[in-house]
């Protein structure tokens, strides 16, 4: 998500690379993907569970291990853990505590959080996690997305954008909401499925926090530009919004946290409500 150079791909003679095995079996597997998942996210902050309001305003939300036991048993699909303070402090995603995390559940996982190489995202496969997700570290050095596809393959390689809208269009933001780019939303998001991109985790920080119900307009431009599952963040309030993000747009998945951390929606009530709604949960 910086100031990504969204235009080299093309002139890249990595491209040709591009047409790794791992994005060409995502692809398929794609075509038969119908059920929807709910992905809790665990913001992890000096060891503790925090959520905030557009990225600010963080106020603390318990204990990682203890979070994602509970939604193990609430049944939760998926969990994604992201460390939203190492990209910006500099520091390694915190391995100890994925590996606790890890260790108490079995769902898939996914960490983001300071992944910068092969290595960092290696240290975090080894850690316990199914899946890494790299952010501003991919747009300073897109080709880190096609080395992490070729060494890990694309189904563990899950690309986050983080979006705001300005002056009528939507810019990639890195460094955890702090720093613009001039990337848009949809042409980064291709140019990530292209290196070799498993899944894109799509966040609107204008809605983060808000309750307000996610962004259908850029998810739905974003879902519809990629062959590659797309998983919906940021703006979760109610369980209707779960039902317009997956009737109006074509993502895999929608991510939330505060309502599910702070008990305003259980995991099992919402996806008895989205089968009232014609759509297919696992």
């Amino acid at each position: 998500m910086t100031a990504r150079h969204c235009g080299l791909d093309s002139q890249s003679p990595k491209t040709k690379r591009l047409r790794v095995k791992p994005a060409m079996t995502k692809k398929k597997k794609i075509m038969k993907e119908s059920k929807k998942r709910i992905i809790p996210c665990l913001d992890i902050r000096d060891g503790r569970i925090v959520k905030g309001v557009n990225f600010v305003d963080i106020r603390d939300a318990g204990d990682a291990v203890e979070l994602a036991k509970r939604y193990v048993q609430e049944g939760a699909d998926e969990l994604v853990f992201l460390d939203i303070t190492a990209t910006v402090e500099k520091r390694k995603t915190m391995t100890e505590l994925v590996s606790k995390v890890a260790t108490a559940i079995n769902i898939p996982f996914t960490v983001g959080g300071g992944i910068n190489s092969v290595d960092d995202a290696r240290a975090i496969i080894q850690a316990g996690a199914d899946k890494i997700s790299i952010n501003s570290s991919a747009v300073k050095r897109p080709e880190l997305i096609t080395e992490l596809a070729e060494q890990l393959g694309s189904e563990r390689v899950i690309l986050a954008i983080d979006v705001r809208l300005a002056n009528g269009e939507w810019k990639v933001i890195i460094h955890g909401g702090n720093t613009s780019t001039p990337l848009l939303a949809t042409d980064w998001a291709k140019e990530g499925e292209r290196r070799g991109a498993g899944e894109i985790l799509l966040t609107s920080m204008n809605h983060d926090g808000t309750k307000s119900g996610f962004a259908l307009n850029v998810t739905r431009a974003v879902s519809e530009a990629v062959n590659i599952p797309v998983i919906a963040s940021g703006g979760a309030g109610t369980m209707e919004h779960f039902a317009e993000v997956f009737t109006q747009t074509k993502v895999s998945a929608a991510l939330a946290a505060g309502i599910f951390h702070f008990g305003e929606i259980s995991i099992p009530q919402l996806k008895e409500y989205l089968k009232t709604q014609h759509t297919i949960v696992k």
